[in-house]
């Protein structure tokens, strides 16, 4: 096992660095703001906080918040455009900094691939680097599920992520960031790993990461130290 001065200098010579969306780079959880958006806020937080913590999987839960939800199409993009996600504070200037020393940031999220293509934008993150769920809807709009193929719609699919990206792009370093149990999940594959409780504590996660932070402006320190 790596030692926290171990961690740290692989996160200063990462090659790639994957962040998740939800209660990371965003401050909120998007299937939880649809869900109040469409009314059924208090049941999904619930289903939520049970997924997060590692108690059922994570496709199971999906499906279930999905199908009390079930978002239109016009619905997903109102939420966007009415109440867009919002950046956790240090997140824009440390994803600057990483591109800036020419590493390669990823979004790797269990959230919607439409919203979470929205907060890439904002960060200067292109497309082709976004790994999220995908909503289907029929020719009205209405909901019809989602892509079950992609790996972030299952346990143990962001390092999944991670090894297609190892293999796709030769990267040595990939670090994870993230709140949740599924990001813990994530190294190995990934060879670092980043617990984050700057906008909610997982106690698992707190507990088991050797590495937890609570401000992004404590990566951007270490990033300055050489």
């Amino acid at each position: 096992m790596a030692s926290l001065m171990e961690l740290k200098e692989i996160f200063r010579s990462a090659d790639a660095v994957c962040f998740d969306v939800d209660s990371t780079v965003i401050r909120e959880e998007g299937i939880d703001e649809l869900a109040k958006f469409c009314g059924v806020g208090d049941a999904v937080a619930e289903m939520t906080r049970r997924a997060m913590g590692g108690t059922v999987t994570f496709k199971a839960a999906l499906t279930a918040r999905l199908g009390l939800i079930r978002p239109s199409y016009e619905q997903v993009q109102k939420l966007i455009s009415d109440n867009p996600p919002q950046l956790t504070p240090g997140i824009r200037e440390l994803v600057s900094r990483l591109h800036q020393r020419g590493v390669q940031v990823f979004l790797v999220s269990g959230g919607f691939q439409s919203i979470v293509e929205h907060v890439a934008s904002q960060l200067n993150i292109p497309t082709a680097n976004v790994f999220a769920n995908r909503l289907k809807f029929y020719f009205n709009g209405e909901y019809a599920g989602f892509d079950e193929t992609q790996p972030t719609a299952e346990s143990g699919g962001k390092g999944k992520v991670i090894s297609h990206l190892k293999e796709q792009f030769h990267f040595k370093k990939v670090v994870m960031i993230g709140d949740g149990a599924t990001d813990m999940e994530a190294c190995p594959p990934g060879d670092c790993f980043i617990g984050f409780g700057g906008n909610v504590v997982r106690k698992q996660v707190k507990e088991k990461a050797k590495w937890y932070i609570t401000h992004f402006d404590e990566l951007l320190k270490e990033l300055e130290e050489r």
